[in-house]
């Protein structure tokens, strides 16, 4: 019944396989970690069967990519590995558990921040630290985050790449209105909307947009900005490790006073990413906030019919007493917990993890690469636009934020409220911070989060982590 259930989960996958027909599974499970897979790497390859590993990804996005790069490493490896790689279409998270349960499970899992927590609360994940040496740990000492890829005190998996946050805009619009260069504080932002939608108003077009159907939408918007402008993310004072949404005050405000200018896309309440996308692509939105992404969509989701361009940040008032948060950047490949090969796994995910390696997916434009030494080699991404999205010093990985759910209203719908209604936005900003932590206590004291006041935090220490 399991191998019934197993294939049926698996079914919904795109298997694509890279390895020769024939291979044999040898396990080396009597291998010692770090001094094997040492001695390993100078050894000549030896005759006989190969060492079959099945490696699971999610990242469709990617899919040309991996399958390249590991048809590369079955050619030319020197340690006698073939990889058989699974690109999942869906239902990711499921056929895992169904692997794991029927004793399928993959070798090397690719993770995510979305589920990483819940796959080493099932232990799935084997720790790397007695895998590493000290000189490929080096590589990522900036980048190990405490519940972002290390878990008391052991390390999971390593970053890749990731998303850095910019404010994207109408070139053509902008130059019809006559601005000259985009904004550097909130009240610049809410002027310049206001300009551009008297520019845009014979074509249909309104300065500002936010994808704020979504329950994120406001954070999509705001919540780089507070973090660059405070080092408050998401609501979270990691000095104090308490919720502090008097910080988001700046950002109501200003997103309220586009809304009453006419500025805001009409609708907005209603709009998601897609289709506010669409509607940029075709020139009638002035601005917005995202990520990285953006350059791959206008290139082939929806081609813009405009000039468009990104640009950092701004700011509450024109200074940065923050960082710019690098966003789904602190985990990659991990290894399963239940894997025979555990030895060889390493060797892979060792190659995979290296240098000339990592800096293609930045080059092929896969995404943004969060490792120092990949970004000083790594040549200019070959996607129009993409280069405007390279970390600056500026940009940066935070800590993780630990996830609450508050009784009542949380801060997107109460945002979302305020920024069509009005209020009294203290009141407002103090009700959530006060639900928020007392979510917070309760998790703190189940344990279902181990997070604590870092005193010391300070986000300008950030700068430079990644760029200097």
């Amino acid at each position: 019944m399991r191998k019934k259930s197993f294939h049926l989960a698996a079914s919904a996958a795109l298997l694509v396989t890279l390895s020769a027909c024939g291979s044999s599974h040898t396990a080396d499970t009597s291998a010692s970690p770090a001094a094997t897979a040492a001695a390993s790497s100078v050894a000549p390859a030896t005759a006989g069967p190969k060492t079959k590993l099945t490696y699971w990804t999610n990242d469709r996005g990617a899919s040309d990519h991996i399958k390249a790069e590991i048809a590369k490493y079955n050619a030319e490896n020197k340690d006698n590995i073939e990889v058989e790689v699974t690109i999942m279409a869906d239902n990711y998270e499921q056929s895992l558990d169904v692997a794991f349960a029927s004793n399928q499970a993959p070798d090397i899992i690719k993770t995510s921040g979305s589920n990483f927590a819940p796959f080493i609360k099932k232990g799935y994940l084997e720790p790397l630290d007695t895998y590493m040496t000290p000189e490929f740990k080096n590589r990522f000492k900036n980048l190990i985050i405490d519940d972002g890829n290390r878990v008391d005190n052991k390390i999971y998996s390593l970053p890749n790449y990731g998303i850095t946050w910019r404010l994207i805009y109408n070139v053509d619009l902008f130059q019809k209105a006559g601005i000259t260069a985009p904004p550097k504080t909130i009240n610049e932002l809410v002027e310049t909307a206001k300009k551009l939608t008297v520019a845009g108003k014979d074509i249909g077009a309104y300065g500002f947009a936010g994808n704020f159907k979504n329950n994120g939408g406001f954070g999509r918007s705001a919540s780089p900005i507070v973090a660059l402008s405070t080092g408050i993310l998401d609501g979270f004072n990691f000095k104090t490790g308490k919720f502090d949404f008097a910080s988001q005050i700046p950002m109501l405000e200003a997103l309220r006073k586009m809304k009453q200018d006419g500025s805001m896309i009409p609708g907005f309440e209603l709009l998601d990413i897609d289709p506010l996308r669409a509607q940029f692509a075709e020139g009638k939105i002035g601005m917005y906030i995202n990520h990285a992404s953006e350059p791959g969509v206008y290139k082939n989701q929806f081609p813009a019919k405009i000039k468009w361009s990104a640009a950092p940040l701004p700011t509450v008032d024109g200074t940065i007493n923050g960082a710019s948060p690098f966003s789904n950047a602190t985990v990659w490949l991990a290894m399963s917990a239940k894997s025979a090969n555990k030895a060889k796994a390493w060797k892979f995910i060792e190659t995979m993890y290296g240098p000339e390696v990592l800096k293609t997916y930045q080059e092929d434009s896969v995404g943004i690469s969060a490792v120092p030494d990949v970004l000083a080699i790594a040549k200019k991404p070959g996607l129009a636009n993409m280069d405007l999205f390279l970390p600056n010093k500026y940009d940066a990985l935070f800590p993780v934020v630990p996830v609450v759910t508050p009784e009542g209203k949380n801060l997107g719908d109460e945002a979302l409220r305020y920024i069509l209604e009005g209020g009294d936005v203290n009141k407002i900003t103090t009700d959530l911070s006060t639900r928020y932590n007392a979510a917070l206590d309760k998790a703190r004291q189940s344990g279902t989060t181990k997070n604590q006041p870092m005193p010391d935090f300070d986000a300008k220490n950030l700068h430079g982590s990644l760029v200097k």
